[in-house]
């Protein structure tokens, strides 16, 4: 399975008692009903390091039955050991997911020979699809094009997110792997530069808060409407820009409160959104009507 399209790499909701089931099932099936592509549980946004493994299987639980085998459900299931994202993946497969987001290793920093043999090891033991994620900035260390090229010709490992930053990187990629592998956007302020570079889609937070919007620019890009989908770019990139004043997924998570969805807060070590930065966020909800006056 090749994944392409838009992705709402989804946020945990929380509550007194654990997993938010019933938010989560209804944010859900909201944005299935807004025309993305999948959903993507348990990822950086899902605040997956705070979760426990029964809360983890309740996540992947509660969105395979929202999405009633309408689109693919990727649960996260990377850790920085090989052992661990190996039991995870076939635990979430187990569970009725589609496939897998798959994180470089963190804390350890292996050598590229280290991550293409991390990598090649889940991809033999994995029962579902693998999309590899890439994100320095988080994990300390860089999957470069050589290292994935040598990848893109396994049967389990389809498509990446890369949030790398790095345009070039990502040409790069398109260039020395081509059709073997859908590269995803992992940036959601890059997700229409990393489509020019020959990008397929987007794994993206902001999706849970403008699906609709990130959907259609991706179509207007996809059949040729260039221009519509710059303009479609640069009046939705200041609200993109507000959605990561601080760490993902602490404004993302505020927005869906403020929009209705009773998601509770992040867990810690995170901390709630400052007052000074949340009026921010709330000067852009507004101003593009994602919230009432």
């Amino acid at each position: 399975m090749m994944f392409e399209g838009l992705f709402p790499a989804l946020i945990t909701p929380f509550s007194d008692k654990g997993i938010a089931t019933e938010v989560l099932n209804k944010l859900v099936v909201d944005l299935i009903s807004s025309g993305v592509d999948g959903v993507v549980p348990l990822g950086t946004t899902g605040e997956i390091p705070t979760l426990s493994n029964s809360e983890r299987d309740v996540v992947i639980t509660i969105c395979v039955e929202a999405v009633a085998g309408r689109v693919p459900v990727i649960a996260g299931t990377g850790t920085n050991s090989t052992e661990a994202t190996i039991k995870r993946t076939k635990r979430a497969a187990e569970l009725g997911a589609t496939g897998a987001l798959v994180i470089c290793p963190y804390y350890n920093k292996p050598t590229q020979e280290g991550l293409y043999r991390h990598f090649t090891m889940i991809a033999d033991a994995s029962p579902i699809p693998l999309i590899l994620y890439n994100i320095p900035g988080r994990t300390s260390v860089n999957m470069t094009p050589q290292t994935l090229s040598r990848l893109c010709g396994h049967e389990r490992i389809t498509a990446i997110k890369e949030a790398s930053g790095n345009l070039d990187q990502i040409s790069e990629m398109a260039i020395l792997c081509g059709d073997h592998i859908n590269i995803l956007a992992g940036d959601d302020t890059l997700i229409l530069p990393t489509l020019t570079c020959g990008g397929k889609g987007a794994i993206s937070a902001a999706a849970n808060i403008v699906p609709r919007q990130l959907k259609d620019l991706m179509k207007q890009f996809f059949s040729g409407k260039v221009g519509e989908a710059i303009q479609a770019h640069l009046q939705i990139w200041p609200l993109l820009k507000a959605l990561f004043i601080e760490t993902n997924p602490i404004a993302v998570k505020e927005t869906l409160c403020l929009m209705g969805y009773d998601a509770g807060q992040v867990r810690p070590p995170l901390a709630p959104l400052s007052e000074d930065n949340r009026q921010v966020l709330i000067r852009e909800l507004k101003g593009h009507g994602i919230i009432k006056e």
